[in-house]
């Protein structure tokens, strides 16, 4: 009996022993390796809003109704103030009817011109009265229309210039917003790395709470001169279109290629975060895990990050953390039965 349950654990060491190997040998991994990659200077930089403006009165009139206030989103089209409109509305009625009735009058004349009975001079000058009435009529209705302010572009409302009820001129300022879609990133460049970074022209804007969203720009400008005081270059990084849920005046950092280097990159699915403890599992030639902790660099591509520290060419790191952290318990577990 006593042998039996000898021969029964020994079996079940063996099955274990079997299942952890085929486990580990099953697990996917990615070889860590030596790449070039592009020379980064870092440095800081702040949010700009390339499309800025302040909306002003096309009329004078009196103001109606405020329909947006400081911080509100506006979509393009979205109606910003109302004017008072009677005089304008009481403009297009008179213009349309003398419209109407130069038309009456050019048709009639064309009507006994073709019978020749008038002159040729009448039928000009009834054209003549057609296209002032047209002109007038035209200007009464973008006169009516200029009543109604609508956003330019989809934005935020910076800034207020008027209250209901006020008597604006024209050319009076209203509203001053800007665009959230087209934003920058201004930065002073040090004259000691301006002709690389005109040479490359690629940069990365990185955003994000944590600043690790790193966007490439879609264009950069740089000033073709430097400042007299600082001998720096302003660069303005344009970012793509879309929402980065940034706002102008806000901090960020941005890196310049400059050149390029080697380095070594691994998956960033590799790393594991534990605590304060950044760490890879890293499976040796035996098929055995082990976890290890490594320092880390930048992000350089869409899935590959920078290691520092803590790993070598050649090596082997699992791309899944989290089956690795359960494989070293097996392994752990079968060293104490064994």
């Amino acid at each position: 009996m006593l042998k039996l349950k000898l021969y029964t654990a020994i079996a079940c060491v063996a099955l274990f022993s079997i299942a952890t190997v085929s486990y580990a040998a099953a697990i996917q991994t990615a070889l860590v390796e030596r790449k070039t990659i592009p020379s980064v200077r870092y440095l800081s930089a702040q949010i700009e809003a390339v499309r800025q403006a302040t909306v002003a009165s096309q009329v004078r009139g009196r103001i109606l109704e405020i329909l947006v206030d400081i911080d509100d989103y506006v979509k393009k089209g979205d109606v910003l103030v109302r004017f008072r409109d009677r005089k304008q509305r009481a403009a297009v009625k008179s213009a349309k009817a003398q419209f109407i009735e130069a038309q009456s009058d050019y048709s009639r004349i064309k009507e006994i011109y073709a019978k020749r009975l008038v002159a040729r001079s009448a039928l000009d000058k009834a054209e003549a009265r057609v296209k002032s009435a047209r002109a007038v009529l035209e200007q009464a209705n973008e006169s009516l229309e200029n009543t109604v302010v609508h956003a330019p572009y989809s934005g935020i409302v910076v800034k207020r210039h008027v209250e209901v009820g006020e008597l604006a001129n024209i050319g009076q300022k209203l509203m001053t917003g800007l665009s959230l879609e087209t934003l920058r990133a201004s930065v002073e460049l040090p004259q000691s790395i301006i002709h690389k970074v005109r040479q490359y022209k690629k940069a990365r804007v990185y955003l994000g709470e944590n600043l690790d969203m790193p966007v490439e720009v879609s264009s950069m400008s740089i000033s073709p001169y430097a400042d007299p005081l600082s001998r720096s270059f302003t660069a303005r990084l344009h970012l793509p279109q879309g929402d980065h849920r940034v706002y102008p005046g806000m901090s960020t950092r941005v890196g310049l290629t400059i050149g390029e280097e080697l380095a070594l990159l691994i998956p960033r699915q590799a790393v594991a975060y534990r605590g304060e403890v950044t760490a890879v599992y890293v499976k040796n030639k035996k098929g055995i895990i082990t976890f290890r902790q490594i320092r880390l660099g930048h992000r350089h591509a869409e899935n590959e990050i920078e290691v520092l520290a803590g790993l070598s060419e050649g090596e082997k790191v699992v791309l899944d953390p989290i089956r690795a952290a359960s494989l070293i318990q097996q392994q752990n577990a079968q060293g104490k039965i064994e």
